[in-house]
């Protein structure tokens, strides 16, 4: 029973993450109903932008995290404009194929750069001993690091000029557009937050795990998995939903193989669809 309690106490600390990443995505399509398929790539190059800040600069990844948030969102922004600015207000399918056209090429260049090997950043950290468990530093610091990077962005959406440009674009663009707003430069900034909100998740991830090139494709499925828990548009939501799906990771990885609990998650993908298409955490909004 303490074994059980263990796993999902770590499971949830994972599953914070999970939630911080699926917050870049929720926001981008609350705001501009973009699905940005680029999220996978995104994660992957927060992985890789601070594992070299580790090696060059001899940076801990915690103090990368800074660095690449500011990285990303320039990267977000270009990617916005380059991609993403022509199909705003087009069918879905536009955006859907452009983001997936920006992925493959990313997944290209980050191949032909790193090749596939694994990588991993050493991180080394205290943790707390509980009945014979221990709870690493890596990732009760990897939590703490989501949490409080949500904290800030309900800061930011709530408390600042822009946050509440952002608010109000996606409540209804043409008004906000009619009120002064610039709403492409809104939605410009939008997309830099997500993107740089992934990599942020994935500068996390990097402390926690092996990763490669191809990495993102996981992550991003799993933000997709979260998303229709917490509800689309609803970035408070997605980080609930988070710990919801590492809780249920912590509940599965006891009693059946490690295989199984994408099996799992897709499952319960399928059914929160189904019984709950508006996302279980959305709830409390109706």
């Amino acid at each position: 029973m303490i074994g059980v309690l263990a796993s999902v106490i770590d499971g949830v600390l994972v599953g914070a993450v999970y939630g911080l990443a699926a917050m870049g995505l929720t926001l981008i399509w609350g705001v501009m109903r973009v699905i940005n398929l680029t999220h996978g790539a995104m994660i992957v190059l927060g992985m890789f932008i601070v594992y070299y800040l580790s090696k060059a600069a001899a940076l801990s990844p915690y103090e990368g995290i800074p660095i690449v948030v500011v990285v990303a969102f320039v990267v977000g922004v270009a990617i916005y404009w380059i991609a993403v600015d022509r199909v705003i207000g087009r069918p879905i399918l536009m955006s859907l194929l452009a983001t997936f056209a920006c992925n493959m090429m990313l997944i290209g260049i980050g191949t032909a750069l790193w090749t596939t090997s694994p990588y991993n950043i050493p991180v080394s950290l205290p943790g707390i001993s509980w009945q014979g468990y221990t709870f690493t530093g890596t990732h009760m610091m990897a939590a703490a690091g989501a949490v409080l990077i949500a904290g800030l962005l309900y800061l930011f959406l709530n408390h600042t000029r822009y946050g509440k440009a952002i608010r109000a674009v996606a409540s209804n663009r043409e008004a906000a557009e009619l009120s002064g707003i610039p709403t492409k430069q809104v939605l410009a900034v939008t997309f830099g937050v997500g993107v740089a909100l992934a990599c942020a998740a994935g500068a996390l991830i990097a402390t926690l795990f092996p990763f490669t090139v191809l990495s993102g494709s996981n992550y991003q499925l799993k933000s997709f998995v979260v998303t229709v828990l917490g509800g689309l548009g609803n970035p408070a939501g997605a980080l609930l939903g988070g710990i919801a799906l590492g809780l249920v990771e912590g509940l599965a990885t006891p009693f059946m193989p490690v295989s199984w609990t994408p099996i799992i998650e897709f499952a319960l993908f399928v059914v929160v669809l189904v019984a709950f298409p508006r996302g279980i955490f959305a709830l409390s909004r109706a």
